[in-house]
């Protein structure tokens, strides 16, 4: 049984109660099984994903689990008493019950005691996992700890999702592709012929109009197939960083304004996602991309460089549409932050360039299409720790960088509100006071490296070949490989043939 991420870690509690008050096994045996039976994949590196569960509640909504757990955790302590002696700090740090303050069940701890093996979804995240947010156990039982970088499957995000490219892709490699990504390797010659590149170019831009059509249809928003297709679709949350985005776009349309003759490539930002029902600056960051988008599509001045696009009830089905449509892929979550993503595969398997930081399985995806074919920037995970460490003062990147202080003062000022100086206060004063997402710190190395975007994008045979070297090459990011992973590293369990039965029978 895999625990993918905290939330499911009260079933060890639950096995633990079914194996001893149900089927009547002494402790130790049960535990054994138990632990036997679990693993724990860790999703997150943020601290609110890390469930923290008040002991009240627990002992209103389940005491019997509360009370196993807290057995689980006296037997556990006396190992680590053993092990680490005399050593009382770090039996507070691993104890299942955070007894400072309000007491709480820390269910990530529950997770790594009650399972077998421990892993992390890039090779970054596994890396921080075991050096900061669970060192205190990877110091216990380093044998427990592994990486399996997350997969996306080709058969929906390909195959299904992007027809018209799955279809060339077919003619000129063959089927193996399907079951096999790797094979798509077998299109990096390709590459260099001009008529392929052509053929590319074509199924791309077809897709766009698609999407145009359905952007329109969905919001009412014209956006021009030959525009740069930028585009950030994922959950909406501050470490993600879609309001660096927005600043940018809000910097294009500053430029265009004080220069109609600036030469911008046209742009679609293409947004979408969905916040947590309580995420209040997760709303109001959405509030923002679309406040701009108003002013912005309907400024004549601009209104055929830029557009900004927010798509609603952002879900899998929309995703399809967009993937095979995306130019450019954004991937710029403050370095140590993401523990993987998987919309970096998805739009890489569909030939979009990324743009994005050292952070998750951007690494290893950059690693795979190639760093020439990559728009890395930002700082690195080690940056942005040192950076916190000594005090990050984001005010001093306000006074210092001229665009940028125009831009937050143009949000601060209510030309994005109708005048309203308060709607948009609580998000500037993030940024300027603590901005611990790094966001002004790394915004002018994400504009210098959006300038490298627009000089590529102007000569589109080369960013022809570096699209189709992008998916060629992302055979490593197939669930095939993950769920492989997984079946010969952590379950130990080897493929079962299945007969299906045909048609009718």
């Amino acid at each position: 049984m895999q625990l993918n991420d905290t939330h499911p870690a009260i079933a060890v509690a639950e096995f633990m109660r079914l194996l001893v008050d149900e089927h009547g096994m002494d402790w130790e045996p049960a535990w054994s099984i138990t632990r036997r039976t679990f693993a724990y994949t860790n999703h997150t590196l943020l601290p609110e994903a890390l469930e923290r569960w008040p002991l009240p509640m627990f002992r209103k909504v389940l005491p019997r689990h509360l009370e196993i757990i807290l057995e689980i955790n006296a037997r556990f302590l006396d190992e680590v008493r053993m092990r680490f002696l005399g050593d009382e700090a770090r039996l507070a740090r691993l104890s299942l019950v955070d007894e400072s303050g309000e007491r709480y069940v820390r269910m990530a701890h529950l997770a790594c005691v009650g399972s077998h093996s421990i892993n992390g979804v890039a090779d970054l995240h596994s890396q921080l996992l075991r050096q900061d947010v669970l060192k205190d156990f990877h110091e216990l039982w380093p044998e427990k700890f592994r990486n399996m970088t997350n997969g996306v499957t080709p058969r929906r995000w390909l195959l299904l999702s992007n027809p018209r490219l799955s279809g060339l892709v077919r003619k000129t490699i063959g089927d193996g592709w399907i079951k096999d990504l790797a094979q798509l390797r077998r299109l990096e010659p390709y590459a260099e012929d001009a008529g392929f590149r052509w053929k590319w170019r074509e199924i791309k831009r077809a897709n766009k109009r698609d999407f145009a059509t359905f952007v329109h249809r969905q919001i009412g928003v014209a956006i021009d197939p030959d525009s740069i297709f930028d585009v950030q679709v994922k959950r909406i949350h501050e470490y993600k960083r879609q309001h660096l985005n927005i600043l940018h776009v809000i910097a294009l349309y500053r430029r265009l304004k004080s220069d109609p003759g600036a030469d911008i490539p046209p742009r679609s930002f293409i947004f979408g996602g969905k916040a947590a029902p309580g995420y209040r600056m997760a709303k109001l960051m959405i509030k923002l991309i679309n406040s701009v988008g108003d002013v912005v599509n309907r400024d004549p001045a601009v209104r055929d460089r830029l557009k900004v696009v927010y798509l609603p009830n952002y879900n899998v089905t929309n995703g399809q549409r967009v993937y095979p449509a995306a130019d450019l892929s954004e991937q710029i979550s403050t370095a140590g932050k993401e523990a993987s993503g998987t919309g970096n595969m998805k739009f890489a398997m569909n030939g979009a360039l990324t743009i994005g930081t050292f952070d998750g399985a951007n690494i290893e995806l950059r690693d795979e299409v190639g760093a020439e074919n990559f728009f890395l920037f930002g700082l690195t995970a080690q940056e942005v720790a040192a950076l916190t460490a000594r005090g990050n003062r984001p005010a001093d990147y306000y006074r210092a960088n001229d665009e940028l202080r125009e831009v937050l003062d143009l949000i601060g000022n209510g030309f994005f509100s109708r005048g309203d100086t308060e709607l948009f206060r609580p998000l500037l004063d993030g940024l300027l006071r603590s901005d611990p997402y790094l966001v002004l710190a790394d915004y002018q190395l994400y504009v210098d490296c959006q300038e490298r975007v627009s000089r590529a994008y102007r000569e589109p045979e080369e960013w022809t070949r570096m699209s189709i070297l992008n998916a060629a090459r992302t055979g490593k990011f197939s669930s095939d490989r993950t769920i492989r992973e997984y079946c010969d590293d952590i379950w130990r369990i080897e493929p079962v043939p299945i007969r299906l039965l045909s048609h009718g029978r």
